[in-house]
């Protein structure tokens, strides 16, 4: 690792000091910064160093699917640019693209929200998962187009990210509320339409998401509501999972039962022995709202061969 420089730790605080980042996003401009220090002489050392930084992050990551995306955008142009360049003409062309994807993902983000925001009408009654920046854009937007609609929002156990979701709809002026995660079976036919995020679009055009977005699509379908997911196309990632257990996330001691002392405090407890991110599969989407435009489950796996196959 070139000097001093942490990687790890640079990610951090990029994550904890800007709110409004995605793991992606922080990933490639980490990577950026690590080249930048780095001085390699041989096109095998730069991707030693870059492929060994990119390994660092996903270990050192609890949850690595949306951060690998981003490591495996930048590793995909670091080929790219290394065919019939020097070390250095390589290094600068990186770091250009690198920070020019770093610098234009929040318009990726509004391109979502562009392409999704006709499908939000007035008097709607929306449901929402967790928090989603991709999601908060869209309603923001639908808001200055002056469309009034209602959302509820599950509360999202065990970080309750959801209130987070319903403090800023509330700074919008939109009707909201918060429900129990157990209640959504029970609000969907209040519904018009489900919205939820991504941490990463798999080959299959299925979703991984925060937990709970699988039973909420298993609900929605069965109830004939439409459910609609929001992804950057830089979520898009090389897995083909077949089942929850096949995430590369997934714990084998979770939910594993074990002896425990007579008093535990299960409150604590949740985190520590509950997944975060869950699998939805792909016959459970309606449609998916990207930078790329609107798109059928499938189209995710023609986006994927175009960029890695290209």
């Amino acid at each position: 690792m070139a000097g001093a420089f942490d990687i790890v730790e640079h990610y951090n605080c990029l994550i904890s000091e800007d709110a409004n980042i995605s793991a992606p996003v922080a990933a490639v401009a980490s990577l950026v910064r690590l080249i930048e220090k780095q001085h390699a002489t041989t096109m095998q050392e730069f991707m030693t160093i870059a492929r060994q930084a990119c390994d660092r992050l996903k270990k050192a990551s609890a949850n690595s699917i949306s951060l690998s995306a981003g490591c495996d955008l930048f590793l995909k142009q670091m080929l790219r640019l290394a065919h019939g360049q020097s070390v250095e003409e390589c290094r600068n062309a990186l770091i250009k693209a690198g920070t020019e994807f770093v610098h234009g993902a929040g318009k990726c983000r509004d391109s979502v929200a562009e392409v999704g925001s006709p499908f939000v009408r007035d008097e709607q009654t929306i449901l929402i998962h967790s928090y989603s920046r991709v999601i908060m854009g869209l309603l923001d937007r639908a808001v200055k187009q002056n469309k009034r609609f209602r959302v509820y929002i599950t509360e999202s156990r065990p970080d309750q990210s959801g209130l987070r979701a319903a403090a800023e709809l509330q700074q919008l002026g939109v009707p909201c509320e918060v429900i129990l995660d157990a209640a959504a079976a029970y609000i969907m036919q209040k519904v018009d339409m489900v919205l939820v995020g991504a941490e990463g679009v798999v080959e299959s055009g299925g979703l991984i998401n925060k937990i709970g977005t699988y039973q909420l699509a298993i609900v929605a379908k069965a109830a004939k509501k439409p459910l609609y997911a929001l992804a950057e196309s830089f979520k898009f990632v090389r897995l083909y999972p077949l089942s929850q257990y096949d995430l590369p996330t997934h714990r084998s001691d979770l939910l594993a039962f074990k002896k425990r002392p007579a008093e535990i405090d299960w409150q604590a407890e949740l985190p520590r022995s509950n997944p975060m991110l869950d699998y939805t599969p792909p016959e459970f989407i309606t449609l998916m709202f990207t930078d790329l435009g609107v798109m059928t489950p499938s189209g995710v796996s023609d986006e994927l061969i175009k960029f890695y196959l290209d």
